[in-house]
């Protein structure tokens, strides 16, 4: 049954939905230019603080973007996430500047650069929250100011659109942690309504302009397990938070709160972030290491939880965030291209890999604090940031590009 917070489907029930889904897109070609993708933070989001923090202007991007660019080249990287900034581009409500937008897709236009936009990173305007009786409203809005400014320019290419980034995620910092708008404990599925709520409606506004416009949504993928000699409902419990991992691509589809809109119509690219600290025991959120060597016997595979995925929704998947801080970069993505080169040998429509960030970041509440996570180190010795790429990732890249290739022979690497 579903149950405010939770939900569970029964077997039966979860097979009989899969049946009756819309498969079509399966069927419509891998829309990339590249297999590997860059990711450029672009959070605008109020931190822990409520200070706004701007991470394209901050890391030094939108100085930058020409050279951004330009330094893929060597990494046969032709696809980039990047974001409009929500709260940069409607600073009056329903008014819009679009200039550096324009700017931007000007430049990838130019050096032959696909860029997949995220219209809400984890940053609102400041007049809203998700809890807004107009979030959802002004949200569709934007969507749809945004595809007819796109379609002004680029009438025949193929916009790929993240309406929200991270909604799980969100709605629990947001809603439950304190850590960002609406500063919220113990409100995170409400918070997480609200944000899908906005979801559905920018998705249904922006498909009534342009029905081409393909959905890439963009979720954690976790593992949740519970502690060591666990009793039964701790086991239970454990079952019941990793199941609820899915509930914003549920939402999507209408599965789960079918009042918001949503429809089956509507999954289209499920997009999956994953990180070192992405799986942990229930309770004392100790997370399991992923490269010891004799493993915790509750880690999994990360090929296993995409796989998982995929055959819970019958979409092309991508990975759409990844990366490591520090010196472990480098054995990150090797184990990443190891596992995604059995995805994609086993039959699964895997589509692309985002690298993000590519470029450092600091962290989002004290931004003195930079995470060495990215392919290129920043050169904080210069305004704005210099771009220091570091090799031992570069090569691991580099093999775990050809781990790939071998197992999708049409792709050319370096």
């Amino acid at each position: 049954m579903f149950t405010k917070g939770y939900h569970t489907i029964s077997p039966l029930a979860y097979s009989c939905m899969l049946n009756t889904t819309n498969n079509t897109h399966l069927s419509s070609s891998n829309p990339f230019h590249s297999f590997w993708w860059a990711g450029f933070e672009c959070t605008d989001q109020l931190n822990c603080f409520g200070n706004r923090v701007d991470f394209l202007p901050l890391t030094g991007h939108l100085a930058l973007l020409k050279e951004d660019y330009e330094h893929l080249g060597p990494f046969n990287i032709r696809t980039v996430r990047e974001g409009i900034r929500w709260s940069q581009v409607e600073t009056r409500a329903y008014q819009y500047d679009w200039r550096v937008v324009e700017t931007m897709m000007t430049e990838g236009h130019r050096q032959g650069i696909q860029q997949v936009w995220d219209l809400c990173h984890f940053g609102y305007p400041d007049d809203l929250t998700p809890l807004h009786p107009m979030f959802a409203r002004r949200f569709a809005a934007l969507c749809r100011a945004f595809v007819h400014f796109y379609r002004d320019q680029y009438p025949n290419d193929t916009l790929i659109v993240t309406p929200i980034n991270e909604v799980s995620f969100m709605s629990w910092l947001g809603g439950d942690a304190c850590g960002t708008s609406p500063y919220c404990t113990k409100q995170g599925w409400e918070v997480k309504v609200g944000l899908m709520r906005a979801y559905i409606e920018g998705v249904a506004a922006m498909r009534e302009i342009d029905p081409t416009i393909r959905i890439l949504t963009t979720e954690p993928l976790i593992q949740i397990v519970p502690p060591l000699d666990a009793t039964e409902r701790q086991i239970i419990d454990a079952a019941i938070a990793d199941e609820n991992q899915f509930q914003s691509v549920d939402m999507l589809a209408g599965y789960l709160s079918p009042e918001l809109g949503g429809s089956p119509d509507f999954l289209d690219i499920l997009g999956f972030n994953y990180y070192y600290n992405n799986q942990w025991a229930l309770g004392n959120h100790i997370f399991l290491p992923w490269n010891d060597p004799v493993p915790d016997p509750r880690w999994v595979p990360f090929r296993q939880l995409l796989t998982k995925a995929y055959r819970r929704y019958n979409r092309p998947i991508a990975l759409t965030e990844t990366s490591h801080p520090g010196i472990d970069r480098p054995q990150w993505i090797d184990m990443i291209g190891r596992e995604c080169a059995a995805v994609v040998a086993s039959g699964v429509p895997l589509w692309g890999v985002c690298l993000y960030p590519i470029v450092d970041r600091p962290d989002w509440d004290h931004t003195d604090y930079w995470h060495h996570s990215g392919l290129w180190d920043a050169d904080l010795t210069v305004n704005p940031p210099g771009r220091v790429l570091y090799q031992p990732y570069a090569d691991s890249l580099l093999r775990a590009q050809q781990a790939v290739a071998q197992a999708i022979p049409e792709l050319v690497y370096p």
